[in-house]
């Protein structure tokens, strides 16, 4: 039942066909991302590189790379997943469906990983600078782990039930750190690390902390799992593998799987930060530098035959796209028994995931009043934006489900059209300002703020969203180029930003001054200012990159006859949205051009990697 350890992975994946290996020499430098990347957007295979320059272990790419291969991976035990959550979703299934709670039981066992007095993990010890130093972008302040797996322990109840598996950038070189005696740890807001972290320093001691790599497959699963507060993500691990986790027990030392390739220990330096990165991130861009806790290195070991998986990021979609519809497929249904009303949600990947949000949930409140307006679906939002990772949402549209109980919350074209449609701008927009928002997100006020906004949408349509360009549409100065991007949605191209953090537009507001009155503007609620309309409107996924991730919703929002009454801000035209980039926003990933001619050689006709992309 399922993987024990990565090379069992590896030597099933290669025998069916779905993993090639790349004997040739190659970079971990910028070369072999780029190769990845490529793969992954031809939808290939996984992929072994044998001989990485400087690194005696071989790297593995793309093993999550579709979620076919993934659905694969984890074949032997995804029923058993399903039953259990099936179990928690309605525990009365155990009584309609007896055969149910019979095939959840031995899963269940799964959950309780097991002490074990050695493994394979400890065979070899090495350093930082032997392991594989993979560099995914030009300006990257060195090399990181991309697929981590961190632990730690709750100090004030240490053990497994209390421990935290999570997947956080680890910097291996660079920057200020010692070579090979400490490593930067970065982790964003709201993860568990943190409040193990905050439970040690009130405690004065010290903070340990172990990286995982490699290991069974579940592993790197469980450790981006949204999980529910109290359910270790090794238990989580184990069931999706079809085995308990071994952990090996050290005294005074925190545990290691027993079949990971790699681990690294180390203790937190209370008293110490450093710069860390920049590096390029999911949203598309660079995440500067900045200083998080620094890990002094204790130990590296490895075992025999170790292989270090890896993925890059970059802007979406990439490996990583596969990992979250993979998680939505396993969690989804959790999610109505977690927030009350809520019948599903729907993190959109191209635009970056936390920056945009999508809801359908209950509007039972009035449900006798002749004109509908949003009450419970506030209420809902609220919580949504208070629970787990999805309190990281800038962006979150709600919309009824009894206005639409057929509508696909995961067809973004339908579903903004649907809010689009219903929204009054002058009542359904609800702010949250100088709050707190995404470690990543430069698009708010500094690191970890900005705002938040709602936008529900009730009851019949209010307008038919428009497909042609008005004819009487006027820009004011500066701003030309009106694209369309979907229906009712208008890209503008507007001059370079020039504007200090924080302050309004006056550009801004004169085009909005501009634009009142205009007919035909009422079939268009959505109106975005951007750097390059052709571009913006070229794709829906571009039009989500370019409006989510550029966007402060308290700062950026502008609307046609805008006012605010009671403190409550609305607009009686069109909203407007300043999507354009600024001048504290991070710089977009480019790539290195002789990095990608010397990537194209490789697979031009002849070449080793021919006909993989």
């Amino acid at each position: 039942m399922g993987y024990k350890d990565l090379a069992s992975c590896v030597a099933d994946l290669e025998r069916t066909g779905a993993l090639v290996r790349i004997d040739c020499e190659v970079s971990a430098e910028l070369e072999i991302g780029s190769i990845q990347r490529r793969v992954y957007q031809a939808g290939g295979p996984a992929l072994l590189f044998t001989r990485v320059k400087g690194s005696s272990f071989p790297m593995l790419g793309n093993l999550f790379g579709t979620l076919e291969r993934t659905r694969y991976i984890f074949r032997d035990t995804l029923k058993a997943v399903e039953r259990l959550v099936k179990l928690k979703v309605d525990p009365r299934c155990a009584l309609r469906e007896p055969a149910t709670l019979v095939g959840a039981v031995p899963a269940a066992w799964h959950l309780l990983p097991k002490s074990v007095s050695d493994g394979p993990v400890m065979a070899n010890r090495t350093t930082i600078d032997k392991l594989p130093q993979l560099k995914s972008w030009p300006d990257d302040g060195g090399a990181f782990i991309t697929l981590p797996q961190v632990y730690s322990e709750s100090v004030l109840q240490p053990g497994l039930r209390h421990s935290n598996l999570g997947m956080y950038r680890v910097q291996l070189s660079g920057g200020e750190y010692r070579q090979n005696e400490e490593i930067g740890l970065h982790y964003q807001i709201h993860r568990g690390i943190g409040f193990h972290h905050a439970e040690a320093i009130a405690k004065g001691e010290p903070f340990r902390v172990n990286i995982f790599v490699g290991g069974a497959p579940s592993m790197t699963v469980a450790a981006v799992m949204p999980l529910p507060e109290g359910m270790p993500e090794l238990s989580f691990a184990g069931l999706l593998a079809g085995h308990r986790i071994e952990m090996v027990r050290r005294e005074g030392r925190l545990p290691i799987p027993a079949q990971a390739d790699f681990c690294i220990t180390g203790v937190i330096d209370p008293a110490k930060t450093l710069p860390e990165g920049p590096f390029g991130d999911h949203f598309g861009y660079y995440s500067l530098a900045h200083h998080f806790p620094v890990l002094k290195v204790e130990e590296v070991f490895h075992r025999d035959g170790a292989i270090w998986p890896f993925t890059t990021v970059g802007r979406p979609p990439q490996e990583d796209t596969s990992f979250g519809a993979f998680i939505h497929e396993l969690t989804g249904p959790l999610i109505p028994t977690v927030i009350p009303g809520v019948k599903a949600v729907h993190a959109v990947d191209a635009a970056g995931v936390h920056p945009l949000l999508f809801a359908m949930g209950s509007e039972r409140y009035v449900p006798y009043g002749e004109r509908r307006t949003p009450q419970e679906l506030l209420t809902i939002a609220n919580a949504v934006l208070g629970q787990g990772q999805l309190s990281l949402a800038k962006y979150l549209m709600i919309a009824a489900h009894e206005d639409a109980p057929r509508l696909d919350i995961h067809d973004i074209p339908a579903f903004l059209g649907h809010v689009l449609e219903r929204i009054d701008p002058r009542r359904d927009l609800h702010f949250q300002t100088a709050t707190t928002m995404d470690t990543l997100d430069y698009s708010g006020s500094g690191l970890n703020s900005g705002s938040k906004v709602v936008f529900a949408a009730i009851g019949e349509k209010r307008r038919t969203l428009g497909t042609e360009l008005p004819a009487a549409l006027r820009l004011a100065p500066g701003f030309s180029a009106p694209a369309l991007c979907l229906p009712g949605v208008i890209a503008v191209q507007g001059p370079a930003c020039s504007t200090p953090k924080g302050e309004a537009d006056a550009q801004m507001e004169a085009l909005c001054r501009a634009l009142e009155g205009v007919q035909g503007l009422d079939a268009f609620p959505l109106i975005v200012v951007c750097d390059d309309s052709r571009f913006t409107a070229a794709e829906l996924n571009n039009f989500l990159w370019v409006t989510f991730t550029r966007s402060d919703p308290a700062a950026d929002i502008y609307g046609v006859g805008a006012s605010t009454v009671c403190k409550q801000w609305g607009c009686s035209g069109p909203l407007v949205i300043d999507a354009r980039v600024k001048p504290h926003h991070a710089p977009p990933l480019i790539e290195d051009p002789a990095v990608e001619k010397r990537v194209d050689e490789l697979a031009a006709p002849g070449g080793p990697l021919h006909g993989l992309y």
